[in-house]
């Protein structure tokens, strides 16, 4: 037989960012536990809304399963003595798994007898181990900012006001934080005014919904996206899929009822970003555009509730936006009187950090570096000019009116007032680009003066970071380092600038150094930092398809330019699936196992005794030349083409000569030989540390 059960945690309303990785949580772990147990199931599912948890687990089986586990004890040896006594430390085995010496057999493993205990172990009834698996789950939930209530030495998302707990028609009782388990849940705050008595777990979602509440989170979904398709089609408009911000509302609302709003014709005058910024970013509005994707005047919203007095909550939510889109029509119109220069002697009364100064400090910061790249990228003297003008005007709009109340159109708005005040194109558009990418899968930068400002910027803030000690450790991240190093990554890659990121880090440095800010060695600082770019170049990789130890041998020839270190990677992963890649690799090996102990050293043609020898060195000095001419340019196909012709002049070496001999002189030659066919062999990366 198997029962439906059902665990419902009720709590005070859960912000919505919360709701996904707890259910996430209570799924695996709930998976998890229920295997250990060994209690079968057909089917699990987590619910959410943001006054509960929930999970529903479909026909658990009413005992766990019968247990019969093969345990290895002492070898035979030390399980009994001269005389065939069982020994004590056969005697304590046979006690620790519960069973009798004489219930012990012996069984070889690997040609060596040891005794076994076969221990069985009848299952329990279901129902005596789940108020303790009920009460594992809720302990187990983690939460970013959790709480403590009352008097209670427990955290939790929010304060936890019922628990219900059924298995089949019956409530599983235990006692948690003050709380009784039942089977009385609660339906929608303002709508449902009584408990929802459950009879049984199969009418959970049923019960609820007549209390006005859909706990899957999945039906509120489809729910909300049908709602705004027909609203935005009722004034010939559609909204974009915005997969975050519905992410967000539906864990906002249990039972949702979409409303259209009209925004005044006399705002729609602002730049875009100014008007869908407070409808998105502060009262998670749904932005409508028509089908050619101009803003129109109106704004879907979602409510939690039902459509009773609608049209006053329609008129609520426009107030609301009003008062948003006049406050930004004010500072629009405020922030235009200055020009976007003459607001940058502002940033000096900004402090960017304690130990690393003020924003105006960091812009001089961030110019000296921007200029140092367009010089190493050899761009012409008008560009370069067109890059320091924006370095300079990057972070101007952090004092304006706009950008304080609203902090999300950063970027936006520079851009915006720099074409207001009569800046160049390029130069408004490299402002706007250079926070870019801002989040994952964000798009990049498309111009030279965005691409380069955004590197020297990120670059900056990272580099200023570690140089005060603040480096990303496990998930504290507080600084966003990762997402900038990530960028930085994505935009040398998707630019194909060969550029050395250690060189880029020195400069920010004797920046920093200059202003008196950099607390930190430089040569303590470099090794850090190389290897925080080297993992975000790893996770890349990675993600391209790469097999870890392709990539691992790859890096291990460094990654100071990155896209030479993805051309080494991607080309070393085409030919390791080649079939003479693997005679390669041996060569490569035994080259490698006789030298990795030995100083470099030059090879002496005049000690060179065997033809193959000759053969061998003569075929390394035809090739060098062109050799190191390929690997310098980074095309690492011809390259390597060039170093496996060395194989076979290799392989017919090692059979016919010995390399340690024990004339000192030519083993020295012959090892200082096979260093140079490692150096060779070695052009895509280390492959000794592939699997």
């Amino acid at each position: 037989m198997a029962n439906d059960f059902l665990l419902e945690i009720g709590t005070e309303e859960i912000p919505a960012k919360f709701s996904p990785v707890a259910m996430a949580q209570l799924e695996e772990q709930a998976r998890k536990r229920l295997t250990e147990l060994r209690l079968p199931f057909t089917e699990l599912k987590v619910f959410a809304t943001p006054r509960r948890f929930a999970l529903l687990v479909t026909s658990l089986e009413e005992k766990q399963e019968d247990l019969s586990v093969e345990v290895k004890g002492p070898a035979v040896k030390a399980a009994y003595d001269a005389k065939g006594a069982p020994t004590k430390a056969v005697q304590g085995f046979a006690r620790g798994q519960g069973v009798l010496v004489e219930d012990l057999y012996v069984q070889e493993l690997k040609g060596v007898p040891y005794v076994y205990a076969r221990k069985s172990e009848t299952g329990l009834e279901t129902n005596t181990l789940l108020p303790q698996l009920a009460k594992d789950l809720i302990n187990g939930l983690r939460f970013p900012k959790p709480m403590r209530w009352a008097g209670l030495d427990f955290h939790f998302a929010r304060p936890i006001r019922w628990i219900v707990a059924l298995y089949g028609t019956e409530v599983v009782p235990f006692e948690f934080v003050g709380l009784q388990s039942g089977r009385a849940s609660r339906g929608h705050r303002t709508l449902a005014t009584d408990v929802v008595l459950l009879a049984r777990p199969s009418d959970y979602a049923e019960a609820l919904r007549g209390a006005f509440v859909i706990v899957d989170p999945e039906e509120r979904r489809a729910d909300i996206q049908a709602q705004i398709k027909g609203l935005a089609e009722s004034v010939g408009g559609q909204v974009p899929e915005d997969v975050e911000l519905l992410d967000e509302v539906i864990h906002l609302v249990e039972f949702p009822t979409a409303l259209l709003g009209e925004v005044a014709s006399k705002y729609m005058d602002l730049p875009e970003s100014v008007i869908t910024t407070p409808m998105r970013e502060h009262q998670r509005y749904f932005p409508v555009r028509a089908l050619d994707g101009k803003l129109l005047p109106y704004f879907i919203t979602v409510r939690n509730g039902n459509s009773f007095a609608l049209d006053t909550v329609k008129a609520g939510n426009e107030k609301v936006l009003k008062a948003r889109l006049e406050d930004a029509a004010f500072y629009y119109r405020e922030d235009q009187k200055v020009p976007l220069a003459g607001l940058v002697p502002k940033l000096g009364k900004i402090v960017y950090h304690e130990k690393l100064g003020t924003v105006e400090q960091r812009v001089e910061r961030l110019r000296g570096l921007a200029r140092f790249m367009a010089n190493k990228l050899k761009f012409g003297e008008a560009q370069q000019a067109m890059i320091d003008r924006t370095a300079l005007l990057a972070k101007a709009d952090l004092v304006t009116l706009m950008v304080s109340d609203f902090p999300e159109l950063q970027g936006i708005m520079g851009a915006d007032y720099a074409r207001a005040s009569g800046e160049k194109p390029e130069v408004c558009q490299g402002i706007l680009e250079h926070y870019q990418p801002r989040f994952t899968g964000d798009a990049l930068p498309m111009s030279d003066l965005g691409r380069v400002v955004g590197v020297a910027d990120k670059m900056e803030a990272i580099v200023g970071a570690f140089s005060i000690g603040i480096q990303p450790t496990g998930s504290q991240d507080p600084y966003a380092l990762r997402r900038q190093a990530q960028g930085i990554v994505a935009i040398l890659l998707d630019a194909k600038w060969n550029l050395s990121l250690t060189e880029l880090f020195q400069e920010s440095y004797r920046a920093l150094d200059a202003q008196g800010t950099s607390p930190l060695p430089l040569e303590d600082l470099l090794p850090l930092l190389q290897d925080f770019f080297q993992q975000r170049l790893r996770f890349v990789l990675l993600e391209q398809g790469l097999r870890y130890d392709t990539v691992d041998a790859a890096l291990a020839s460094g990654s100071d330019d990155l896209n030479r270190a993805v051309k080494r990677a991607q080309v070393l992963s085409e030919k390791r699936k080649e079939e003479p890649f693997t005679p390669y690799l041996q060569a490569y090996t035994r080259c490698l196992n006789l030298t990795k102990k030995e100083a470099p050293q030059a090879i002496d043609p005049s000690l060179l005794v065997d033809a193959t020898e000759i053969a061998l060195e003569n075929a390394i000095s035809l090739r060098i030349a062109r050799f190191d001419q390929t690997l310098a340019n980074g095309n690492y196909v011809m390259t390597y083409s060039l170093a496996e012709e060395l194989v076979l002049h290799i392989e017919a070496l090692f059979q016919a000569v010995m390399i340690m001999v024990d004339d000192e002189a030519l083993k020295r030659n012959r090892l200082a030989l096979l260093g140079q066919c490692v150096v060779m062999l070695g052009c895509l990366g280390d492959l000794s540390v592939l699997a």
